[in-house]
């Protein structure tokens, strides 16, 4: 039963373990992202005002609550690539859960409340990042996007910006090619495909400058 002398070690989860625990979860999102030759990759700890940036990392006020891995442009952009990405955080929980078993036995760690809150949430995480459900907020888990990727239900839309020879502009269209907003100059149309994109993930942008269809980035779903 939960009594007062709990209430130290209700804190020290939540205000350390937790965020490290997060922290480990985002970093196998990030390698696998990396590896898979994603761009712009930035990690968020937290939600709120951002307290500070350190390379690719954001740490906001509420440090202890919520995680978020964004990255755009894979070079590998497969289902495989993808399943490997959203199994990341998942995945490095398991292992720094692993280790911290295997290190107490071997008695290199000395098993205490640290060790065990460090295990037990690490492997609630590991549940609850795999377990396939929508969150309020209109995302879905990790474990949600994953058999959607293996079903092949992951919707990726595709935005273009075209060159109208009728109107003399440069079209931005949506995915089902309705006209979007049409631009005097590529570049205006090009943000504003861009910027549709990012808005709505998974997404890729298609340019016809060339005559043919080329990617100019791809926008993939983002992990949490």
């Amino acid at each position: 039963m939960f009594g007062i002398n709990d209430i130290p070690k209700f804190f020290l989860a939540f205000f350390l373990v937790l965020p490290i625990i997060s922290f480990v979860h985002e970093a196998g999102h990030v390698f696998f992202a990396w590896l898979m030759g994603g761009k712009n990759i930035k990690v968020t700890i937290g939600s709120g005002k951002v307290l500070f940036r350190l390379g690719i990392l954001e740490v906001r006020k509420y440090y202890f609550w919520y995680g978020l891995c964004t990255f755009d442009n894979l070079r590998r952009n497969e289902r495989i690539a993808n399943i490997l990405i959203f199994s990341g955080g998942a995945l490095f929980n398991a292992i720094a859960a692993g280790a911290v078993i295997y290190l107490v036995e071997h008695q290199v760690l000395e098993a205490g409340i640290l060790t065990y809150q460090f295990t037990y949430f690490s492997l609630y995480y590991v549940f609850f990042a795999l377990l396939p459900m929508p969150y309020p907020d209109g995302n879905d888990s990790d474990g949600k996007v994953i058999l959607d990727l293996i079903r092949n239900k992951a919707g990726v839309k595709t935005y273009r910006v075209q060159w109208s020879q009728e109107k003399k502009q440069w079209c931005v269209l949506d995915h089902d090619r309705n006209l979007i907003k049409a631009f005097d100059h590529e570049k205006e149309a090009l943000d504003k495909a861009q910027e549709e994109a990012q808005q709505n993930r998974p997404s890729r942008l298609l340019n016809s400058k060339s005559g043919k269809e080329t990617e100019v980035q791809n926008y993939p779903k983002v992990p949490l």
